[in-house]
């Protein structure tokens, strides 16, 4: 008979007590968390001009954007890479891959039907942005290395090697030159631009499907004079509800955008806050809720833009047929 491994909590227990204690003396003596700089703009790492255009400020959440495309570009590049082997059996990064995009091909198909090779492409490719974003907005010093700036309020330094710096947690005294760090990499989800960009992609490519689906049938969704006349009273009513489904539609792209940015700016506030007032044991918990959020979030966000383009699809009213 196979032997299953039982959880050793007697061994086990002596590695989290050797952990926590390494953790104690590090975020007491060795590197004391420091309460950084908030704010809700992505903080300026420079200027850069290209093809001759005028100079534009590079922000922080301009640079992880970067890094999460290679990081997509790289993923596709090994999995294209794996298949022109020729084996059948996906291993590795391949076979996370297929795995995750059959589950949402699949799931495409159950919702949108004749309409899933249309809707799965603007689904799945939010939800891997989204989700990449949001799980690279964790890895360890993501926003914690970056670029001293000299500031009125800030914190002493200390040099390590080179031009490489360790901000202390010691407040300066008056007349000293105090610095802030201004993170090369944000995460990208904490830009309202990039949250914004995304839903209005995500609204603009629910009408273009609708169209497509329904041809100018689909307009009557939002301008609706198709009974206006033959029922006056009730056509007005339609008429009505046709510009609040209008309204609605517009609205849509203020709840993606600010239901994906509010949600992972305050996760970056609360991991700032805790990690300082109670840094032992507390902040991996706050990771983990951040791990959970950042999935979740990708899911809502994909999820709601595949709900809404499959029913653009869909008819209404008594132009259903069409």
């Amino acid at each position: 008979m196979e032997k299953t491994r039982k959880w050793r909590w007697g061994v086990h227990r002596w590695w989290i007590l050797l952990f926590s204690i390494l953790t104690f003396v590090g975020v007491t003596y060795i590197a004391v968390p420091i309460q950084p700089h908030i704010q809700v703009a992505p903080e300026e790492l420079g200027k850069i001009s290209l093809f001759g255009l005028p100079p534009f400020p590079l922000v922080n959440t301009m640079t992880a954007m970067l890094l999460v495309d290679i990081v997509i570009i790289a993923i596709a590049f090994a999995v294209r890479q794996s298949l022109k082997g020729g084996s059948m059996v996906p291993k590795g990064i391949t076979s996370v891959m297929e795995t995750l995009v059959e589950a949402l091909y699949n799931l495409t198909k159950t919702s949108a039907g004749k309409w899933a090779k249309e809707i799965f492409p603007w689904f799945a490719t939010i939800f891997i942005i989204v989700l990449v974003a949001n799980l690279w907005k964790l890895v360890p010093g993501f926003e914690t290395i970056g670029i001293l700036h000299e500031s009125e309020h800030g914190y002493a330094i200390q040099n390590l090697f080179g031009n490489v710096h360790h901000v202390l947690s010691e407040e300066v005294a008056h007349g000293e030159a105090a610095y802030t760090v201004v993170p090369w990499f944000r995460g990208l989800s904490t830009d309202l631009n990039f949250t914004a960009a995304l839903a209005l992609i995500s609204v603009f490519m629910t009408q273009v499907i609708g169209v497509r689906a329904q041809k100018a049938w689909y307009f009557t969704k939002f301008f609706n004079f198709t009974t206006m006349f033959k029922k006056p009273a009730l056509g007005f009513m339609d008429f009505i509800v046709s510009i609040l489904e209008l309204i609605s539609e517009l609205a849509k792209i203020l709840s993606f955008a600010f239901r994906l940015f509010g949600v992972m700016f305050s996760g970056t506030v609360l991991v700032a806050l805790v990690g300082v007032m109670a840094p032992v044991f507390v902040p991996s918990l706050v990771f983990m809720f951040e791990l959970f959020m950042g999935v979740i979030q990708a899911f809502v966000f994909g999820m709601l833009t595949l709900v809404f383009m499959a029913q653009a699809t869909q008819g209404h009213g008594e132009h259903a047929d069409h």
